[in-house]
Order: C-alpha cells, then sequence, then structure tokens
C-alpha cells in the first residue's frame, strides 16, 4: 500500500482522541436541545426522542472508551486512578441512563435527572479532554489505529442497539414559548 493510500485512509478515520472529542460535541449538543424543549410546553414526544438520542450516544461512547480506549491509556501510562476514576464515573452516569431509559418525560424527576446527567457528562468530559487526553496524547498509542478499532466498534454498536445510519432525521419543530417555532436539531 502507497503512502498516499495510507494517508487518505488515515483522513478518513479520525485518531482516537478526535472521535471521542467529536462524541462530546454531539452530546453536548443534544443535551442544549433538550433544554432548550424542556422550557417549551406539550413537546414530551419531542424531549423522549432527545434524551433517546443522549442515551445511545453516551452508551456507545462508554463502551468503546471502557472496552478500546481506557485498556490501551491505562498500559500507556502510569496513573490507573486517573482511568479507575472516569470508570466509576461512566457507572454513575449508566445508572441515570438506566433510570431515564425506564422513564416517560412526564414523570416526576424526569428533567431533574437529565439535567443532572447533563451536568455530570460536563464534568466527565472536562476532565476527560484536559486530563486523560492529554496524557494519552504524551504516551507511546497509536491514536489512529485505535481510532480505526474504536470507529469500527461503534458501527457494531449501532447495528447492536438498532441505531440507524448516521442522517438526521426530520426535525421536528418546537414551540418556544415567544409564539415562534424554531427547528430542533436532530443528531444521529
Amino acid at each position: 500500500m502507497s503512502t498516499k493510500t495510507i494517508k487518505a485512509i488515515q483522513a478518513k478515520t479520525p485518531d482516537a482522541i478526535a472521535l471521542l472529542t467529536a462524541d462530546h460535541k454531539v452530546v453536548k449538543a443534544l443535551f442544549k436541545d433538550f433544554e432548550k424543549l424542556a422550557k417549551a410546553e406539550d413537546n414530551d414526544e419531542q424531549k423522549a426522542g432527545i434524551v433517546r438520542k443522549i442515551c445511545d450516544e453516551l452508551t456507545m461512547h462508554a463502551q468503546v472508551e471502557e472496552e478500546i480506549f481506557y485498556p490501551a491509556v491505562r498500559d500507556a501510562i502510569d496513573d490507573d486512578d486517573l482511568i479507575d476514576k472516569a470508570e466509576v464515573e461512566h457507572a454513575t452516569a449508566k445508572d441515570l441512563i438506566a433510570q431515564l431509559e425506564q422513564m416517560h418525560p412526564t414523570d416526576d424527576l424526569y428533567t431533574a435527572k437529565v439535567t443532572v446527567l447533563s451536568e455530570y457528562i460536563e464534568h466527565h468530559v472536562n476532565e476527560e479532554e484536559t486530563d486523560v487526553f492529554a496524557k494519552a496524547r504524551n504516551a507511546d498509542l497509536n491514536t489512529a489505529a485505535l481510532g480505526e478499532q474504536m470507529a469500527r466498534r461503534k458501527e457494531q454498536l449501532k447495528a447492536e442497539l438498532g441505531i440507524m445510519g448516521d442522517e438526521p432525521k426530520a426535525a421536528p419543530s418546537i414551540n418556544t414559548g415567544n409564539g415562534h417555532k424554531q427547528v430542533a436539531k436532530a443528531i444521529r
């Protein structure tokens, strides 16, 4: 395989850190969409749809990190506590996800749980992007190969979870409460 071909393949598959950072951005955008919906009324179906996407994205992201990224980083750096903490944070997030998956937007504490999950994920992402990614970048890791492996696993998980493609679904309108309607961003 020529160097030009290898570089073309690498350009199509982001490295592990870029892939995870892109996931973080998707989830942050979904939480913002939910926050807007939470301020409006009569949109339970839309809220449920956004929360379903949040749960799907976080589930795939966490599993890919736990199966592929964290073990590689753990082996490459001398800081087991950092990865242990990240895994414990995942466990807590998974607990909230499991609760939300059993709830309906009209249930008590639904919006509060989504908000707490959002805040928790924001904290986790900040630590991960600051500490874990920095140590991973400085370690002897092939982040391109990891990214390729993680992208393949993520596609497998999409199939296993029944998540269809990356195409955005038709975006519903949101009544913003001021007489205007706004199109919700659908990310998938």
